[in-house]
């Protein structure tokens, strides 16, 4: 399959009129759209976006690839856009002018897949660029591709300038390897092999892309080799290089630096790598915080998703259908609540096990996991849980430190022995000694400072109350504003139990309406579905529902969640609704009452929680950055954040 093929006359645009990034995207997947390319224009673009999340496609040199593998798009293309020069977020810092942007089919076929990638190849040649940039018509663009591919094919002689290595050559060994492994992938191998012939030395690189591995490393190329450069933003198999010396970067210095990483590959200038022994994959470091903090939030989703609906359900027979002292226990809904409290209790040792893990390979899961269960039991809820993960993992990279002078036969016992038992000591004692006991602290002086403001300031502690269910979503402070309600009820005072349920409901709906309607473009596919399931949960009374989105991002829905529950909560004691029980979200509206009839009570609380709720989402909207800045690049992160 040619590449003019994917590249047709109707997927071309010579004269891009945008002055920006997120112009330019729009202007490609429009092209790509109005060629009947694409199944859903919307999904196509999100899933751009979401790759350019991740690291910049902006590759420098005036060239940009945006790509991305989906089933929105119904044949496979490739749009082609030129303009004057426009920040693209380029590598090097230089305006970008060359656009091709990729769209692989979900299920495209290795014969697509292989093209796509051949155009990334052809594009590290300066004299292509430079011919395609000259061209003046569509047409021209198409015959300096076909051009190109027939030089390659061998009917035109290229110019030879390179070099045969020598047989006593130093022989290095690479592997390439980005998230969609179309063109990244690709572009490094070339750009390290066309080097590495210029300097006379042997080269073998591995690409893993979307066609799978190709010229896979043998045990004797490991053997025989130098060095290994290991460029890739995803995992790869590692263990494989165990005892040899290992460069690992990001995929973009592939592309970028190759002489300089052949250069350090001739001298050795790498650690020994010491394989785990379990065939442990590893990604380059990339991300930092956040790369950690996804890591723990993805494993913690499915989680907060399925226990939160199977408690949901299980309302459905009644409030306290799952209590056998109750008039309404139903076995079946008792099931349904046993089960969702399940995968609740996993919610906050998954989250701190996934990040320790993200920081520190397999080593970190089990200590990650015990602290995480410590926070759990001390109270400190999921901010808890996010300590705990970030000292796990920590302690365990000191560890491998401290460890990596210990004899070379103990080898084998450290990832199985002396990480876990360690690691798992270490933070869990600090998790025990230094962090839970202040927590707990400082939520009973919470509780004191909660009680001074009844009585005259009932609006005001309304108000507070509610506005503590958001801030750490089922934590200490969650916690301590829930038992102040509680007890309030069991006193004879029902407002304070509305407020603080109307302030446990709106956060989900927040991250709900944020997510689904007001701001789809800044929000993940992932995100988007996980919203859905918020509104069951606002609905049940079920303010877990928005802690994979607060982890995410907490500097922007904490905050609106915070102001949304604090409205609603000072609403519902201005209307004087009253609320005699202490869990159930929408299916104990009925019991409602306070202001006037039953109807006129439901009618007050529920506009209570929507005006909290549209509140939260309109700034949680206007205040989230767009899916594609999420991960800036700047020029202290440029070496690790493309791929």
């Amino acid at each position: 399959m040619k590449i003019t093929d994917l590249l047709t006359r109707d997927t071309i645009k010579l004269d891009l009129a945008s002055t920006s990034k997120a112009g330019v995207i729009d202007e490609l997947v429009d092209v790509l759209h109005g060629a009947g390319k694409l199944n859903d224009r919307n999904a196509y673009r999100e899933a751009i976006l979401a790759r350019e999340a991740q690291s910049t496609t902006g590759l420098g040199e005036g060239i940009a690839i945006p790509h991305a593998k989906t089933a929105a798009v119904k044949t496979p293309s490739i749009a082609f856009g030129r303009s004057t020069g426009i920040d693209y977020e380029a590598l090097d810092g230089q305006p970008s002018k060359l656009f091709f942007m990729i769209a692989a089919g979900e299920k495209a076929d290795n014969a697509h897949l292989e093209t796509l990638s051949k155009l990334s190849v052809y594009l590290m040649d300066e004299d292509f660029r430079k011919s395609i940039y000259a061209a003046e018509t569509k047409d021209s663009v198409i015959a300096a591709i076909e051009r190109k591919e027939r030089e390659e094919e061998g009917h035109v002689e290229a110019p030879v300038t390179a070099k045969a290595p020598a047989e006593n050559a130093p022989y290095i060994l690479a592997v390439t390897a980005c998230p969609t492994g179309i063109a990244h992938t690709y572009m490094a191998a070339d750009a390290l092999k066309q080097k590495a012939e210029e300097m006379g030395v042997r080269i073998k690189v591995e690409t893993n892309g979307s066609t799978g591995v190709k010229n896979p490393l043998t045990a004797d190329d490991i053997a025989n080799a130098t060095a290994v450069i290991v460029a890739a933003d995803k995992a790869v198999e590692m263990d494989r290089f165990d005892g040899k010396r290992v460069i690992e970067v990001p995929v973009a210095q592939g592309i970028r630096k190759p002489k300089e990483l052949i250069d350090r590959a001739v001298r050795q200038d790498a650690p020994v790598y010491k394989g785990s022994g379990s065939g442990a994959t590893k990604t380059s470091e990339r991300g930092g915080f956040y790369k950690h903090l996804m890591s723990g939030v993805s494993a913690m989703l499915p989680l907060v998703v399925a226990g939160g609906l199977l408690i949901a359900i299980s309302f459905f027979w009644g409030i306290n259908s799952a209590n056998p002292d109750d008039a309404s226990y139903n076995e079946f809904a008792a099931q349904l609540m046993t089960i969702g409290k399940a995968a609740f209790g996993f919610l906050v040792p998954i989250l701190a096990g996934f990040i320790a893990m993200s920081i520190a390979d397999k080593p970190g899961l089990a200590p990650g996991l015990v602290a995480g269960l410590l926070a759990t039991q001390g109270n400190a809820g999921f901010l808890g849980g996010l300590i705990a993960g970030f000292l796990a993992g920590y302690v365990v990279l000191l560890l491998k430190k401290a460890f990596s002078k210990l004899p070379a036969a103990l080898e084998g016992i450290k990832p199985v022995l002396l990480y876990p038992l360690f690691g798992s000591f270490i933070a869990g004692m600090i998790m025990l000694l230094v962090v839970n006991e202040p927590i707990a602290g400082f939520m009973k002086w919470l509780t004191d400072s909660l009680n001074s403001l009844s009585g005259g300031n009932a609006i005001l502690l309304g108000l507070i109350v509610a506005g503590m269910m958001a801030i750490d979503m089922g934590g200490p402070l969650n916690k301590t504003a829930y038992v102040f309600g509680t007890a309030a009820l069991t006193a004879g005072n029902q407002e304070i139990m509305a407020a603080v349920m109307a302030g446990g409901m709106v956060p989900p709906l927040i991250v709900a309406l944020s997510s689904t309607l007001f701001a789809r473009n800044k929000f993940t596919p992932q995100e988007r579905e996980a919203g859905i399931a918020a509104y069951a949960m606002g609905a049940s009374f079920i303010t877990e529902g928005a802690i994979p989105f607060a982890a995410a991002d907490p500097l922007r829905v904490i905050p609106s969640s915070v102001i949304g529950s604090a409205i609603a909560g000072a609403l519902t004691i201005f209307f004087g609704v009253l609320l005699p029980a202490p869990h159930g979200g929408v299916f104990v509206f009925p019991l409602l009452s306070g202001a006037g009839n039953v109807f006129m009570s439901m009618g007050l609380y529920a506009a209570a929680i929507a005006i909290g709720a549209l509140v939260g989402a309109v700034i949680l909207s206007l205040w989230k950055r767009p899916l594609e800045s999420k991960a800036p690049v700047t020029a202290e992160t440029d070496a690790t954040q493309a791929s």
